[in-house]
This record gives structure tokens, C-alpha cells and sequence, in this order.
């Protein structure tokens, strides 16, 4: 496919439509929702009445993983401060990060964590923007939990508080190891999950660890090659057991999130139409004019102008109508980005 023109994907927003602070209500925040191919629905709800859309044999499928407290300050000998995102460990005791101010350290350079000290770390090596760190003392999630802080977007413009360590989570997020939230699913509280259980509405969990790769600019690199950031992604048997028959039985498989899509289309083998279980890593890069066969339905939040995530739901959807609905969703003054706003996206054909 040719290099697409980004600029299609460009758009202005007002800064007070940026969502910086999460609604009073996670179910409250507003849904549009729209037809995948044509204008069966154009619909402006709050979102605890997505059950209006939704009926009996309909299976949800959303990303179970939990953000770490990856976002570390470091201190070096000389007191000079640093924010560092601690991406991933590549070998042990060794990690690959994203560093403010890198140009200022130099290798050898030592640095602690400012929370406790007990950290010691050098810089190894740099790697076009990332740092290469290596630790003396072995760094895991507990280790992320007692001295990191909750990463939240730059975009926020704030430093995270206590009210980010709860509400930047989903109420059924799992295992530590993101960087980011799979946002889609923050809108959902225990009290709608048992009502979707109530009538008879599966929503299966996978993983995929949410990568820094969510908030990097597109470049011609991604274009040519037709590959994004790797994430890891696990899909467990029994939620592959349930989605395949669902597949066979022409039942409405509907993604939670683009980070749940880009595992399941992964996952997804078209020309036997089952889903492969277990463990796997993903660098696909959906964008107008691809196929997307893994589901039927999208809940998605509004996402940031010439973005990959942007790419992905013109994907699943006409392009046009993408377009549209976010020219909308501006007009209306919808909420923006990760404490947003939501979509619902349905085949109209499977309604």
C-alpha cells in the first residue's frame, strides 16, 4: 500500500476538549454510536446505555492488563533530575528506556531512583531515543510499585495523583506490564459487567502489554515496512474456545479497545476463521483499505490526530465515516484521548 497522506488524519481541538482528568462516573462518559459501512446509527448516549446495543450471544472481548508504575525520576551524583519511562527489560537487569533530558547523561553515568535510593542505575548505551540502563539491583513490578508513578499521557500536562492509580486502570485489569491503559475499557464498572452477564453477554479477556509505541509518530519507516512497535499479546485457550464458536455460529465478536483488536486480528486466521491460542508478539499496522475479518464490532475512544490508533479504526470502519464522526464528536464537544469520550462501531449487517 502506498505511503499514506497523514494530513487526511490531521485535525484541530479545542485544548479544553482534552480530557485531562477522568469523568465523575466511568459509565457516564458519552458513547456515538455508528454503523461500520453505512449510517444505520448515529446515536449520542452515555455509555452505561451501550446495553441498548447490544443483545443476548453477543461476545466482548477486552484487554485484561494492568499499567505499571513505569515512570521513575532518577537523580544523578550532581542531583540533576530526570523522568524516565522504563519501556522493558531486554536481558536481565538491563532495561530499555525513555528518557527526558538524555542528551545531558553520558555513558557511565550513575543514577538512583529519587523515591528511595536503593536503586542504583548506569547508562550502558544509547539507542537512537532510548537509554540503555543497567541496574545493580534487580528491578521488577514491586520494585515499579514502591518508586514509579503512574504513567499517564503527556498530553495530561500534570503530574499523576492518586485518583490517576485507580481510575487510569480498567476495574478488570489483571497482570502489571503496560506503559499505557487499554482506554476503551475504562468506561466499563463492575455493575455494567454483571449486567452484561445478567443478559447473557460473554466478555473474555486477553492480553497485550501496551507498548510506548501507542504515543510514537508515524513515520515513512512505518509506511514502507508495514510494521508498528512490537507488543506482546496472550490469548488464553478458553477465551479462544468461546471466540471460535461464537465465529462459527455467526455470533457478534465485538473488540474492546484497539490494542484488543490489533491481538485479535493477529490471532486470526481468515481462511479457517479460528482464532490461534497462547502467546504471540504483534507488529501489525492496520490502515485504510485493509481487511479486518477478526470482529464485528469497536468500542474505541476518540484518539490522537495522524496516530496509528487513528489508522486503525478508519480500518475497521469507512475512512470518510471516521472523518465524520470525529468533525462531529468536535462539534458536540466530546471528551478526547484516554479519559474521554467513547465510539461504538457495529456491523450493520450483523445487527
Amino acid at each position: 500500500m502506498e505511503f499514506q497522506d497523514l494530513s487526511d488524519f490531521d485535525f484541530e481541538l479545542p485544548e479544553d476538549q482534552i480530557a485531562k482528568f477522568p469523568a465523575v462516573q466511568r459509565d457516564k462518559s458519552r458513547l456515538l454510536v455508528l454503523g461500520r459501512t453505512q449510517d444505520f446509527l448515529k446515536e449520542e448516549t452515555e455509555f452505561s446505555k451501550i446495553l441498548d446495543y447490544l443483545r443476548e450471544g453477543d461476545v466482548l472481548v477486552a484487554n485484561a492488563t494492568r499499567v505499571s508504575k513505569r515512570r521513575v525520576f532518577l537523580v544523578t551524583k550532581t542531583e540533576r533530575r530526570h523522568e524516565a519511562m522504563f519501556l522493558s527489560e531486554i536481558e536481565p537487569g538491563v532495561w530499555k528506556t525513555l528518557i527526558r533530558n538524555s542528551k545531558k547523561l553520558k555513558l557511565g553515568d550513575i543514577l538512583s531512583d529519587e523515591a528511595s535510593g536503593k536503586f542504583q542505575l548506569s547508562v550502558e548505551r544509547k539507542e537512537e531515543e532510548f537509554t540503555i540502563l543497567r541496574s545493580e539491583t534487580p528491578l521488577d513490578e514491586n520494585s515499579f510499585e514502591t518508586i514509579g508513578r503512574t504513567p499517564i499521557p503527556p498530553y495530561f500536562k500534570r503530574e499523576s495523583n492518586s485518583e490517576d492509580d485507580v481510575r487510569y486502570q480498567t476495574v478488570y485489569s489483571k497482570n502489571l506490564g503496560s506503559v499505557a491503559a487499554p482506554t476503551a475499557g475504562l468506561h466499563f464498572t463492575p455493575e455494567l459487567l454483571e449486567e452484561l452477564k445478567n443478559r447473557k453477554i460473554e466478555f473474555l479477556k486477553l492480553e497485550l502489554k501496551v507498548g510506548y509505541g501507542t504515543f510514537q509518530s508515524l513515520s515513512e519507516d512505518h509506511f514502507a515496512n508495514k510494521k508498528l512497535h512490537e507488543e506482546e499479546f496472550d490469548l488464553p485457550s478458553e477465551t479462544t474456545e468461546l471466540l471460535n464458536s461464537a465465529k462459527k455460529n455467526g455470533k457478534r465478536i465485538i473488540s474492546v479497545g484497539t490494542t484488543t483488536l490489533r491481538a485479535l486480528e493477529s490471532a486470526y486466521d481468515p481462511n479457517d476463521k479460528t482464532f490461534r491460542a497462547g502467546e504471540g508478539k504483534t507488529r501489525l499496522f492496520l490502515q485504510p483499505e485493509d481487511s479486518i475479518l477478526s470482529c464485528e464490532g469497536l468500542i474505541t475512544n476518540f484518539h490522537l490526530p495522524q496516530s496509528s490508533l487513528l489508522l486503525l479504526v478508519s480500518a475497521f470502519a469507512e475512512k470518510e465515516k471516521i472523518l465524520k464522526a470525529y468533525k462531529f464528536a468536535i462539534e458536540q464537544k466530546f471528551r478526547f484521548f484516554s479519559y474521554g469520550d467513547s465510539m461504538l462501531i457495529l456491523d450493520p449487517e450483523k445487527v
